[in-house]
């Protein structure tokens, strides 16, 4: 055999061992997760194996990155080509991708899976942010805001906003909160406002106004004059992410803190980064909560693939496997009322864990306010408390 067919039988090997996908699916979605990655990872081998796709997982450190891509891309008339097939989207983005027209129309119902989540009685399923979702994405997980302390040191966390307030002022320096351009941030900013209100929140479900937001950020800014003094670091810095406080709680620095991520809390126990004796709870005066989505841009290349995708992550199996703590252990939206027998009983080897949340530990749920409340609540802590930063 000559040199030159045997470097032509060489190539001829190497591209029969290369798969040929339907398509590349480009699946835009926060990377800052190890366990999340991890699950997408399986992900991709099951997609590819049911559908002949490669799904792509685009690791974002915030989704606006994404809704810019989408956004310059319309502005250059890219209308059917575009970079992002597939985004998991939080309630902000959404709002503002869906009144700037940019997400793909009228397509959930299409997904067999969808009807899993019984959305006729579970109405969270179709509602983001106070905003109907109008078959423009698609729900993926449930998640709700839990504190966490350590057994060894604190004998009662504090149960209430309240309560934290007097235990801020007991051990002052050993609580903090990151600032608002972080998502735990304005998290814990709506609990807050939520708890203040917690008689009357009707306001915080319809469009937030310069009335509103004067008249009900008022008990937030009496509250938080007197618990920032008592702060890590006297309230004069703010850290500026989650993994920053979740750092300062493992170092002794703080007594107790927060997470959106219930599942979180165990998993990193179990990697050494959080103390063996910290204990997840949740607040008495109530848990912000969210259903966290998944949605296809309007100009997406790959639409059909997508929606595969999505009814796959949809499924009893798929919502099971990222229910595991030891995978994920994010929430699944499928009611388990009508589920069949065989796929509830997927869900039926989770295996607790000492510091996990205990079952139906969130007794009060406080849905999340009208999207609009976010920037406008982000935009008054800045102007109030923005030259301590």
């Amino acid at each position: 055999m000559t040199p030159t067919s045997k470097l032509c039988l060489l190539l001829l090997c190497i591209t029969s061992c290369v798969k040929s996908y339907a398509a590349s699916v480009q699946f835009h979605a926060w990377g800052g997760s190890p366990q999340i990655n991890q699950y997408l990872l399986w992900v991709k081998e099951e997609v590819a194996t049911r559908y002949n796709i490669d799904l792509n997982h685009v690791k974002l450190a915030n989704t606006s990155d994404a809704v810019s891509r989408v956004i310059a891309e319309k502005s250059a008339s890219n209308h059917q080509n575009g970079s992002v097939d597939l985004l998991w989207i939080n309630g902000e983005n959404f709002a503002a991708m869906q009144q700037h027209h940019l997400l793909l129309e009228g397509w959930v119902n299409e997904l067999p899976n969808f009807a899993l989540t019984n959305p006729t009685v579970n109405r969270a399923m179709v509602t983001d942010f106070g905003l109907p979702t109008k078959g423009q994405e698609a729900p993926w997980g449930k998640a709700a805001m839990v504190f966490y302390y350590n057994q060894h040191i604190v004998d009662k966390p504090p149960q209430t906003l309240q309560q934290l307030l007097l235990f801020s002022q007991q051990f002052p320096g050993q609580f903090t909160y990151p600032q608002p351009n972080d998502f735990l941030g304005i998290s814990f900013l709506k609990y807050a406002l939520l708890s203040l209100h917690s008689s009357n929140l009707s306001a915080f479900y319809q469009p937030v106004t310069d009335e509103s937001l004067a008249t009900m950020m008022a008990p937030l800014w009496e509250y938080l004059d007197a618990l920032h003094p008592f702060l890590w670091r006297k309230g004069e810095y703010f850290i500026r992410s989650a993994s920053e406080l979740q750092r300062l709680f493992s170092d002794g620095s703080l007594l107790v803190a927060f997470s959106f991520t219930a599942a979180e809390i165990p998993s990193a126990v179990n990697r050494y980064d959080l103390p063996k004796t910290t204990r997840t709870y949740a607040m008495q005066d109530g848990s912000l909560s969210n259903i966290h989505f998944v949605t296809i841009p309007y100009n997406s290349r790959y639409i059909k693939e997508a929606k595969q995708v999505i009814n796959f992550l949809l499924s009893p199996k798929a919502q099971a496997k990222k229910q595991q703590l030891a995978v994920w252990g994010d929430e699944t939206v499928l009611d388990m009322n009508i589920l069949s027998t065989a796929d509830k009983k997927r869900f039926e080897t989770m295996v607790a864990h000492p510091s996990s949340l205990p079952l139906s530990a969130h007794q009060k749920i406080l849905a999340e306010p009208h999207a609009s409340w976010t920037n406008a609540i982000r935009n008054a802590w800045f102007e109030r408390y923005g030259d301590m930063l």
